[in-house]
C-alpha cells in the first residue's frame, strides 16, 4: 500500500464567502470553474440535476481525530471524525449534494456548495437514484436552538416536497413540535397519523421517514382541513390540531399556540 497518494484538483470553487465561519446559507450560490484540459469530462454532465462534488477544505484542521457538533448543541457528546460530517478530518475530503443550475463553458453553477472561496475541487459525480436511502439511521443530534431545528427541518422539506406552501409550513412547525416530545423523528418505534392536504402527507412523511410498511409507522387520511398530526410512542401519544392555516410571515414570528392546539396522553 503507498504511503502517499496524489491528487490533482480538477476545478476550484468560486464562492462569496472568504472563511467557513461566515457560510450562513446552506442553499448558497456558487460556481465551480472546471480546468480547461477536463472539458470533455463535462459531456452531457447538463443531463443531470444533482451533482456529488468532492472537495479538499484546505483550511480545515487535520491534527484532531474526535470532535463535539458543539454549533449544532453545546452539550452534545463527542464524535470520532469519521462518525460525523466535520471538515476536521485526517483528509479533508468533503462530499457535498448540490444542485446544478446552469452551465457556461466550463463553469459549473450549482446551488448548496458550502465551500470558501477557492477551495480545490478534486472530484465531480452524478447523483443517483440508487443514492437514495430514504429511512437512514443516523446520531440524532438534537439542536440546542429551536430556531436551528425548525431550520433544518424547513430545507429538509423544501428539497423532499420540492415547493414552499401553508402545508409545508403547517408540517414543519408540527415536526419541530414532535421532535421536542419524541427526538428523532425517524425512530421505528414513532408513529404518525396525518389528517389534512395531500401536501402536507407528503412533507410529514418526508420528514419522519415514515413508511406504511416494514415497519408500519405512516397513515393518511384525506380531510378538507387546516391539518392534524397524531405521533405515538409506546403508551404516549402528542396530537397537533391547526386551527388555522400558516404563511411565511406567521411561520417566523407567531408562536405554536396561535396555529396549534396540542394535547398529550399517556395510556
Amino acid at each position: 500500500m503507498p504511503e502517499e497518494i496524489i491528487i490533482r484538483p480538477i476545478g476550484v470553487v468560486k464562492s462569496d464567502y472568504l472563511d467557513a465561519g461566515t457560510i450562513q446559507e446552506p442553499q448558497q450560490k456558487a460556481v465551480i470553474e472546471v480546468f480547461p484540459k477536463y472539458a470533455d469530462a463535462l459531456r452531457q454532465i447538463e443531463k443531470n440535476s444533482h451533482l456529488w462534488v468532492l472537495t479538499w477544505f484546505h483550511l480545515a484542521r487535520r491534527d484532531r481525530l474526535v470532535v463535539s457538533p458543539y454549533r449544532m448543541n453545546p452539550n452534545s457528546p463527542d464524535y470520532g471524525v469519521f462518525a460525523l460530517r466535520t471538515p476536521v478530518r485526517p483528509n479533508p475530503v468533503a462530499l457535498i449534494l448540490v444542485e446544478l443550475h446552469k452551465i457556461e463553458g466550463m463553469s459549473l453553477y450549482v446551488a448548496g456548495l458550502d465551500a470558501v472561496n477557492g477551495t480545490p475541487v478534486i472530484d465531480i459525480k452524478p447523483y443517483y437514484e440508487n443514492d437514495i436511502v430514504f429511512s437512514p439511521r443516523t446520531p440524532n443530534i438534537q439542536p440546542s436552538k429551536r430556531e436551528m431545528l425548525q431550520d433544518i427541518f424547513f430545507r429538509q422539506a423544501v428539497t423532499h416536497h420540492q415547493e414552499e406552501c401553508p402545508s409545508l409550513l403547517m408540517a414543519v412547525r408540527m415536526a419541530v413540535i414532535a421532535s421536542e416530545r419524541f427526538g428523532n423523528l425517524n425512530s421505528p418505534d414513532l408513529q404518525v397519523t396525518v389528517e389534512g392536504s395531500p401536501c402536507l402527507a407528503d412533507t410529514i412523511q418526508g420528514l419522519s421517514r415514515a413508511r406504511l410498511a416494514n415497519p408500519p409507522r405512516f397513515a393518511y387520511l384525506p380531510a378538507d382541513l387546516p391539518g392534524r398530526t397524531v405521533w405515538r410512542r409506546g403508551n404516549e401519544t402528542l396530537s397537533i390540531t391547526a386551527s388555522r392555516r400558516i404563511d411565511m410571515s406567521g411561520f417566523l414570528s407567531l408562536a405554536d399556540a396561535d396555529f396549534f392546539d396540542t394535547s398529550i396522553q399517556k395510556q
